[in-house]
């Protein structure tokens, strides 16, 4: 049976009841960094709290090596910090613990104790990286919130729909990053490609590359995404998470510090760096095995003047190969660049970008296509996203096309998928890919590549092309250039049989259109009478 298609939160009025608390307040782009915090705070302590109880229950055991009737030894393990480790747990004192605000929220120095707490936990946190100084800076009595708005929130947010514990699959931060970047995307002062990244095109990346092990690469990293998803793939497929590094990197402070956050509650070792990707790539020496990335479409005035001339992503020329109207296609040589020689990228990017004849961009499709380095494209549909109506689609750069490691040769073809049909509506302005879905385009593309797939042609959904057919197409790139249009089905009807059908059809509905028509008129002038 099909899943019910969900959209990837399912509590706006909530997070709406959240932002009138904050308002006149908070600056708008600034509600985030307020709600996650105390989010973050709170996952932290249900960590904390069930682990205090699984511990409680084991010293009571006989058949658990923790059991034991001595008081002080019970004390002694329950109060034992690496017992909180060793499960990625961190050890509370009472007042860092959400049970704690929450049973102070009505009071007037509610603001003083969040503070402290975030303090106390930043220090706990340091203590343990010194690079995860600063992820919950003390923000709420600099703030200009009341004690009453600050307790309302808290007594929001201890409902079980924002429960870890309670949705212990939910990337609760992110969708919550999501909402808020989206509802106040203005205020946030973002370009119209700047966004967060929905959560079935996250899985459907990531179902796609199967980035079991290795080391994964984000350079607009946001707030984690793209990891968390690869961590999940990676525990459904029954693989190992130690198996994977993480490196990411992002322009924003305070993004980079929400994605200290997921990655920190998930256990995942990770190097992280402030810098614009593009022209302060923080890694230039990092080859990875994975690039995923959603980085922000369309950025013009991106100052490409200011690369070195011999930067070594570029292809050619700098004066050739970028342009400052548009950053999309020095993302793909960046993102091209720090694979290695087995590497796959995959990325969104605009729609734009598959048929660009501009000059400084064009010239980097065509050396793509050249060089046979584009695995396949696909296009979505609309509606994906929460902050932008930019239409968009999917771009797979691979370096291991020559049939190693599993895969077959395919060099001198791409794969096309149009997906632009697919998907179904979880609300009325937000399109989801089902896990069907996800499952039918990645099937798709892992039959094509593989040494053991059993690919066909689909017309209107896939179909492989040579690199000869894509250059006489003038090197665009869309996909239902190549696919062409879905097989209908026939309904043996003669089609001179349909138009005496729908004329005779068509014919009455005007007959009863004229007849409410009269109604209508007939109505309104009695009523003026």
């Amino acid at each position: 049976m099909a899943k019910q298609v969900k959209a990837d939160i399912d509590f706006e009025r909530e997070l709406w009841t959240a932002a009138n608390e904050l308002r006149g307040a908070v600056a708008e782009n600034q509600y985030k960094d307020f709600v996650l915090s105390l989010l973050f705070l709170k996952h932290l302590s249900e960590r904390y709290d069930m682990r205090r109880e699984e511990l409680a229950a084991l010293v009571q055991q006989p058949e658990s090596h923790y059991y034991t009737t001595d008081p002080k030894e019970i004390d002694y393990v329950l109060d034992d910090p690496d017992e909180y480790k060793a499960k990625n747990v961190f050890k509370l004192p009472t007042e860092a613990t959400w049970a704690f605000l929450q049973e102070n929220a009505e009071q007037d120095d509610i603001k003083v104790k969040i503070d402290k707490a975030f303090t106390i936990i930043d220090d706990i946190l340091a203590d343990t990286d010194p690079n995860l100084r600063g992820i919950l800076p003390p923000i709420f009595v600099r703030s200009q919130l009341s004690a009453r708005q600050t307790g309302g929130i808290i007594n929001l947010f201890s409902q079980k729909k924002f429960s870890e514990k309670e949705n212990p699959e939910s990337d609760i931060l992110g969708r919550i990053y999501e909402y808020y970047i989206g509802r106040f995307a203005m205020a946030e002062g973002s370009g119209a490609g700047q966004f967060f990244t929905p959560g079935s095109i996250v899985r459907l990346l990531v179902e796609m590359l199967q980035p079991f092990h290795g080391r994964i690469f984000d350079p607009a990293c946001g707030s984690g995404g793209m990891f968390v998803q690869s961590m999940k793939f990676i525990q459904e497929h029954g693989g190992n998470k130690g198996d994977i590094s993480i490196y990411g990197q992002d322009r924003y402070e305070g993004t980079l510090r929400l994605c200290k956050m997921n990655l920190l509650l998930r256990d995942l070792p990770f190097d992280l760096k402030v810098g614009d990707s593009l022209l302060d790539d923080k890694f230039h020496d990092l080859k990875a095995d994975f690039v995923i990335a959603n980085p922000p479409f369309n950025v013009s005035q991106w100052h490409p003047e200011d690369l070195a001339d011999d930067d070594p992503r570029l292809f050619g020329k700098r004066t050739e190969y970028t342009t400052d109207g548009n950053a999309n296609f020095m993302w793909m040589q960046t993102f091209f660049s720090h694979l290695n020689d087995l590497g796959t990228a995959g990325f969104v990017m605009a729609n734009g970008a598959m048929t660009t004849n501009t000059v400084g961009e064009k010239i980097v499709r065509q050396y793509l296509v050249d060089n046979g380095v584009i695995d396949c494209i696909v296009r979505l549909p609309e509606k994906l996203f929460m902050t932008t109506g930019i239409p968009a689609c999917l771009f797979f750069l691979s370096k291991n096309r020559e049939g190693r490691d599993g895969f077959r040769e395919r060099k001198g073809e791409i794969l096309f998928i149009d997906a632009s049909k697919m998907g179904s509506m979880a609300t009325r302005k937000l399109k989801v890919f089902s896990d069907e879905d996800v499952q039918k385009i990645s099937t798709v593309y892992h039959e094509w590549r593989t040494k053991t797939g059993n690919y066909e042609d689909i017309a209107g959904l896939c179909r492989v092309a040579t690199l000869d057919m894509v250059k006489a197409q003038d090197y665009k790139l869309t996909p239902g250039i190549y696919v062409g249009t879905e097989e209908s089905v026939d309904d043996g009807v003669p089609f001179e049989e349909k138009i005496i059908s729908l004329s005779k059809k068509l014919s009455a509905q005007f007959v009863e259109s004229h007849r409410i028509e009269e109604v209508v008129l007939k109505n309104f002038k009695n009523f003026i009478n």
